[in-house]
């Protein structure tokens, strides 16, 4: 058991923790609320945009000629990994980070090898883990904090532009998906090429639509907008993760601090209790040999 000393100045620390972990909590609820509010409001739309692409696909024939939906020989891959830029949010970096690298030392260890695994960060932890043994071709920290549709549509263009020039044969994503404030889940998910819904034989025409110009001119036009969207609402939904990851982390941190302040002031009144009790037997012990 340490000195009185020792334990005032450990209770003032663990006080001064549990303040701040406290207060970290409050703002990421408060951050998370916005960040849930936008990726419940986006995903209607988004399923709405995915629902008209799966009528406008119903036929394999309108498909055949749409350089998204090319499937080849996966030689050069792309790899969007969506991290936080601050810490204290619990596993949700490592998590990405550590699914990230499986992935390319299992499923594309042939192209890491050949040195045709490209990698884009979004986030500063993952650029911090990433670009020490890998190729990270593009890092933007500031949609993190910030998300800009424009921003992200150039990057899920440069994606686009870049399967359809055949410079990138596979590009997959790596995020954690809002669940609730206190899970996430850790996904992985294709982007490029374009997942054809279904197969031939369960293609149905959803809804009776009267197509102006042609079915196929609309798939070229609105495929790309649904792709955009696509990689905005993963970006959002890791937002709204990581948001509720700190306030689940910083919450537990709270309530730690609180169990180790019951711990120290149990430790700090034994203590001095014991320091009194030693005091009186001293004073006893003085007097009875003053009296003898």
């Amino acid at each position: 058991m340490g000195s009185l000393k020792e334990i005032r100045i450990r209770i003032a620390s663990v006080e001064s923790t549990q303040k701040i972990t406290g207060a970290m909590k409050m703002v990421s609820a408060a951050k998370l609320r916005r960040a849930q509010n936008a990726i419940i409001s986006l995903r209607p739309y988004s399923n709405k945009l995915n629902e008209i692409l799966q009528n406008l696909s119903s036929s394999a024939e309108s498909m055949a000629d749409l350089p998204l939906f090319a499937t080849r020989d996966i030689e050069n891959v792309v790899l969007v990994v969506i991290s936080s830029n601050r810490g204290l949010c619990g596993s949700f970096n490592s998590n990405v980070v550590k699914e990230a690298r499986h992935l390319i030392e299992t499923k594309y260890a042939k192209q890491a090898a050949a040195g045709k695994l490209k990698i884009i960060c979004l986030g500063k932890k993952a650029k911090e883990q990433l670009a020490k043994n890998y190729d990270v071709i593009q890092y933007n920290e500031a949609l993190i904090d910030t998300p800009v549709f424009n921003e992200v549509a150039q990057i899920a263009q440069f994606l686009m532009d870049g399967f359809a020039n055949k410079t990138i044969d596979k590009v997959d994503i790596i995020y954690n998906r809002f669940i609730n404030p206190a899970t996430q889940k850790l996904v992985v998910e294709n982007y490029l090429p374009v997942q054809q819904l279904g197969d031939g034989t369960e293609k149905k025409q959803l809804n009776d639509y009267i197509f102006e110009p042609s079915k196929e001119e609309i798939l070229e036009e609105l495929i790309p907008k649904i792709m955009k969207l696509q990689l905005y609402k993963t970006l959002i939904d890791s937002i709204a993760s990581e948001h509720g990851a700190r306030m689940t982390a910083m919450h537990k941190a709270t309530d730690n601090a609180t169990e180790i302040l019951k711990d120290l002031r149990l430790k700090y009144n034994n203590a001095r209790q014991s320091a009194i009790t030693n005091e009186l037997i001293e004073i006893v012990s003085g007097a009875e040999a003053l009296n003898g």
